[in-house]
């Protein structure tokens, strides 16, 4: 049985331990009300240029622009996006299984499946399971999270899509629904997947290209797939904040129900030994008289 100087030290260290998890609590909460703003604000533009592309890439002729271009399966990216620390429960291991996952099942789907990773954690996770093909890790970027960060990641996908370096790219991240619910998701960002047409829809309107078609397409199409990855990053920042503060908050009440039972075990060892003290001296008085 632990004596009471073991019982009440690993009391403080429980309450310390409450104090700093009560504090990442508190930062994560602060931190989630302005990355659940940005991707509120953020979401209209990215469905909305998503919806328009699809319907673009339903109209025009794959050889208009490579990023239209459906090519075989040789070759495919996904770009995975994850924490740079932990403490978050299952955040970053449940889209880091879901990308192996997707790996494993689409093997024989293409000759090869290569990984862009954006945060420590998915890397560490997936540096050690076999298979797993990283070709670059970008730490420490999504702290501060701005557009020109996507753009530059954009910009180098781009490149190497146009390339003929990948045949698909597929972005790997959190999609945020709330506090304490974040969901896996994986979707296609390269090619651009054409709408598929709707049996409802009368007229199917024809798009004019001004100056031409050719320097829109160079514009746009790039741009929509920065956009993309910018939404990416902010739904995967504001899912990271939402997890760590429902994870921070088990771990306090957690703390708690703990230092409940190990103040138990203190006041019952420490009657015991008072009564074990008491006993001892009527003995001794017995013994006396």
């Amino acid at each position: 049985m632990p004596t009471l100087k073991e019982i009440k030290k690993r009391i403080t260290s429980v309450k310390n331990t409450r104090q700093i998890t009560k504090a990442m609590k508190m930062v994560s909460a602060a931190k989630l009300r302005r990355a659940q703003d940005s991707v509120i604000a953020a979401r209209p533009y990215a469905d909305k240029m998503l919806n328009v592309l699809s319907s673009l890439a339903q109209r025009e002729d794959p050889e208009a622009h490579a990023l239209l271009q459906q090519r075989g399966k040789r070759r495919a990216l996904i770009v995975l996006l994850t924490a740079d620390r932990g403490l978050c429960g299952g955040f970053n291991a449940n889209v880091s299984k879901a990308a192996e996952r997707m790996i494993r099942q689409n093997k024989e789907g293409y000759e090869a499946i290569d990984l862009m990773m954006i945060g420590r954690k998915g890397n560490d996770y997936l540096k050690r399971r076999k298979g797993m093909n990283i070709v670059k890790v970008y730490e420490n970027i999504t702290g501060n999270i701005s557009y020109s960060t996507a753009s530059l990641l954009g910009q180098e996908i781009v490149e190497w899509y146009n390339e003929e370096k990948y045949d698909a790219v597929f972005l790997a991240y959190n999609a945020f629904r709330s506090a304490i619910s974040q969901d896996p998701t994986i979707s296609q960002l390269l090619p651009i997947i054409p709408r598929e047409e709707d049996a409802t829809e009368q007229h199917v309107p024809e798009y004019i290209y001004e100056p031409n078609r050719s320097e829109v397409l160079a514009q746009v199409l790039p741009k929509h797939v920065e956009v993309q990855i910018f939404r990416a990053l902010l739904e995967s920042v504001a899912s990271e904040h939402g997890a760590r503060m429902s994870a921070m908050d088990s771990a306090s009440k957690n703390a708690s129900e703990m230092m409940g039972r190990l103040t138990l075990a203190y006041n019952r060892a420490r009657q015991a030994a008072i009564t074990k003290e008491l006993m001892e001296i009527i003995s001794g008085a017995e013994s006396v008289k």
